[in-house]
């Protein structure tokens, strides 16, 4: 017999800027009880959801909170307090609950401040992405009436203007859409403004399909 999970698997992805972030977890419900400091301790290393470990993967390195992660497939741990908790990311991953949990795996531990739902209660645990941009994204652990916010870093800079100075230094003409989005690209992260504003008017000079949105792209960099 097939029996329903009491605590349902689910998978989050998310690109953030070239990055894939996938996180595997399963989702227990409130059910009428107490939850932080109740079913789930303070103090004490939770699996961060029910059943197996929650899984984290990530494409290419990135930065938690400003820590370096390589990229990879970890254990999230956390150890829930009122005021502070300690986000864990273990070496092994899957693993079945705490159980097993060695601090020796551990990659890096910091900690971060959670943040209370006064409006509202979240029955289900949730995990899920928010305030995502080309270079960063929240991670947010939610459930009953606590939220954990856990900022995601990713150096997209790095990896995309190499790309485009090539893609320029090659021979043979470029589209005025190429120009537009390199153009866009270095304004956007504050890179030089020089070259989006050379990148701009080379695109503009062949009276482009989108030379409204190329003549706004132009002004904003002026």
């Amino acid at each position: 017999v097939n029996f329903p999970a009491a605590s349902p698997g689910c998978t989050v992805k998310q690109r953030v800027g070239l990055t894939d972030v996938e996180v595997d977890y399963s989702r227990p419900g409130i059910k009428g009880r107490d939850v932080f400091g109740g079913i789930v301790p303070y103090g004490v290393v939770w699996r961060t959801g029910a059943n197996s470990a929650t899984k984290i993967t990530f494409s290419t390195p990135v930065k938690l909170e400003g820590h370096d992660i390589p990229a990879g497939t970890y254990s999230l741990f956390t150890i829930p307090g009122e005021s502070e908790w300690t986000i864990i990311i273990n070496k092994k991953a899957n693993q079945w609950g705490s159980f097993q949990y060695d601090t020796n795996e551990d990659l890096v531990r910091f900690n971060v401040t959670p943040v209370a739902l006064d409006e509202i209660s979240i029955e289900t645990f949730m995990i899920e992405f928010n305030e995502v941009r080309d270079d960063s994204a929240v991670l947010m652990l939610v459930w009953d009436k606590t939220e954990v916010p856990i900022r995601l870093q990713v150096d997209v800079v790095g990896t995309v203007v190499p790309q485009i100075e090539a893609a320029m230094a090659a021979p043979g003409k470029k589209s005025d859409g190429f120009y537009f989005q390199a153009a866009g690209f270095y304004y956007d992260h504050n890179l030089d403004l020089d070259k989006a504003l050379k990148w701009v008017n080379a695109g503009l000079a062949d009276n482009p399909r989108i030379a409204f949105e190329m003549m706004h792209l132009k002004a904003e960099i002026l």
